[in-house]
């Protein structure tokens, strides 16, 4: 995914039906798009806690369409559909209700994340009567108002641990495509965003070779991942990333780190990779921590490694553990971490992860949602992604799922 701090959009292009339905296109300001969607969703005679609420997760929902280029990146015209199967319900022409379009003016470039991340939260949502959903119930939320909760308590009782990212920028719509291919000898963002683009994917596609330095050079090694790529997903083979090529990875990376879902597995504010120099006693650190959060999860299931604290700081109990790991996985015990036992403790995890830690029973997504309080900072499994360019889940989603939002 492009390294895109969030926007809000001037406009939004709304398709007026199902995606791939011959249905009228309109552009209206995105403030007056929320307006509709807030008039057509919810009633204007509940408590002002309660519209706030709908509010933020309209607008943040819209935002998560704009900013993973959900429709863009497929080659459609527009930004998101009326259908409430797939998105937000938008009725072309109607009127806005007065206190909403007074609580849009004010909150229509404010929107929600988790901690950490950096897409707006794909807050899905549903009437909670006649449909219920895994995001927020608008009567549940006019019930939680009328009980005294203001808008936040009743976002992050849906929602759970999640924050509001007040007064995001507006400006017009911008494509992620540089504009220009990309090819062998180019340097700079963009090509830092295709290596951390196509290493995320080649977890979930492994015959796609990572590159093993996100450099922003696009050398030899980056060229034949792209095309890999483009082989496995049948485009022209020509090792250059043009706008095809271009959207196609940001649709796959899309899919397969669930941006555009609820359960997303969060898009960090960094974009850089692994970094050659060893991680080793004395560092401190985002790499520190999430070594050892993948050691305090082996430790669980591999007796031979001790327990670790996640607290970001490489002290003896961390680097005993990474011996241990050394020692189990056959690599020389030097205590450091080096690319090759980062990569075998990674694969070790990775395993792990796919069998047990995806059984929503013990690791809960929103465990808050459900009145549990996680055992510790890292039981819930939504608080840590990436080590910088490598991911930390992997799966393999459809990239569109009919789901009703409403």
């Amino acid at each position: 995914m492009p390294p895109v701090i969030p926007y809000v959009p001037e406009n939004i292009t709304v398709h007026l039906g199902p995606p791939g339905s011959d249905a009228q296109n309109v552009t209206v300001p995105f403030a007056d798009y929320v307006k509709n969607v807030a008039s057509s969703e919810i009633y204007p005679t509940w408590e002002e806690s309660a519209l706030r609420a709908n509010i933020y997760a309209i607008v943040s929902f819209a935002l998560n369409r704009v900013y993973t280029e959900f429709y863009r990146s497929r080659g459609y015209p527009f930004d998101i559909t009326n259908s409430t199967a797939y998105d937000q319900y938008f009725v072309n022409g109607r009127s806005y209700f007065e206190n909403i379009s007074r609580l849009v003016d004010e909150l229509f470039n404010d929107y929600l994340r988790r901690p950490g991340f950096v897409e707006p939260l794909a807050a899905k949502f549903c009437n909670g009567t006649t449909v219920t959903c895994e995001g927020l119930s608008q009567w549940g939320s006019q019930g939680l108002a009328q009980q005294g909760y203001n808008s936040t308590q009743i976002i992050r009782s849906y929602y759970g641990d999640v924050e509001i990212v007040p007064n995001a920028p507006v400006r017009g719509i911008q494509q992620s495509y540089p504009g220009t291919p990309l090819r062998r000898g180019t340097t700079g963002p963009g090509v830092v965003t295709i290596q951390v683009m196509l290493n995320r994917i080649s977890q979930s596609y492994p015959a796609i070779p990572k590159v093993p330095t996100v450099d922003g050079i696009f050398g030899a090694r980056t060229e034949a991942s792209v095309r890999k790529f483009q082989e496995v997903f049948n485009l022209n083979p020509d090792g250059i990333v043009g706008s095809a090529t271009w959207y196609a990875l940001v649709r796959i990376y899309i899919a397969v780190t669930r941006l555009a879902e609820l359960r997303s597995q969060g898009q960090r504010f960094y974009a850089n990779s692994w970094a050659h120099e060893p991680i080793e006693q004395g560092d401190r650190g985002i790499k520190v921590e999430h070594l050892q959060y993948m050691l305090s999860v082996l430790s669980e299931y591999i007796p031979e490694i001790p327990p670790v604290t996640v607290d970001g700081i490489f002290g003896s109990n961390t680097r005993n553990a990474v011996l241990a790991a050394q020692r189990r996985f056959g690599l020389p015990q030097t205590g450091e971490v080096d690319f090759d036992t980062w990569d075998e403790i990674y694969d070790q995890y990775a395993g792990i992860e796919n069998t047990s830690l995806r059984d929503v029973t013990d690791f809960p997504y929103t465990a808050a949602v459900a009145g549990v309080a996680p055992r510790n900072r890292y039981a819930n499994t939504t608080t840590l992604r990436q080590f910088p360019g490598r991911d930390l889940r992997a799966g393999n989603q459809d990239p569109v799922r009919q789901e009703a939002v409403r």
